[in-house]
């Protein structure tokens, strides 16, 4: 049973898979989008998404824990200043993942894995949303068709 296993080992002992999770995150950062295979990719965004909500508060602590997972300077930077300021309002998925096929060499499923916010493609027919809720919005209309209804039949009453 697996109970309990989230993590996909890739074939990797754990120094060998941080190190190489830490490269390609700070590949992504660097470059937006990167090809790779859908199971690094699935692992690349549970590794970097808590980093890029890290980077949406600017503090030395939070700087700190996402240059001890990355382990390069440029790369913290770059994400504290440029990417941090473009996601600043979205409350996660910050990355998405495209499958490309296989790979001709060994069959393996290849995808792109990219910041959402940077595709321009995606973006551009899309306008952008306002924030509501269901519960206002119901509560809204029905607070409005209860009081013209009370009303309604105190003039009924009246006459």
């Amino acid at each position: 049973m697996r109970h309990g296993k989230k993590v996909n080992h890739l074939g990797r002992k754990t120094a060998h898979r941080r190190a190489m999770l830490a490269n390609m995150a700070c590949s992504l950062i660097e470059h937006k989008r990167i090809n790779t295979t859908v199971a690094k990719a699935k692992a690349l965004k549970r590794f970097v998404e808590p980093m890029i909500t890290k980077s949406k508060e600017d503090t030395t602590h939070n700087r700190r824990i996402v240059m001890s997972r990355l382990r390069q300077k440029d790369a913290v930077t770059e994400l504290f200043r440029d990417v941090a300021v473009k996601v600043g309002d979205r409350p996660g998925g910050y990355t998405r993942i495209i499958k490309l096929g296989n790979r001709l060499g060994d069959n393996a499923d290849m995808a792109m894995i990219e910041l959402v916010d940077y595709n321009e493609l995606y973006n551009a027919g899309k306008a952008k949303k306002t924030k509501s809720t269901r519960r206002s919005r119901r509560g809204g209309s029905s607070k409005a068709k209860a009081a013209p209804a009370a009303e309604t039949k105190a003039t009924k009453e009246e006459e």
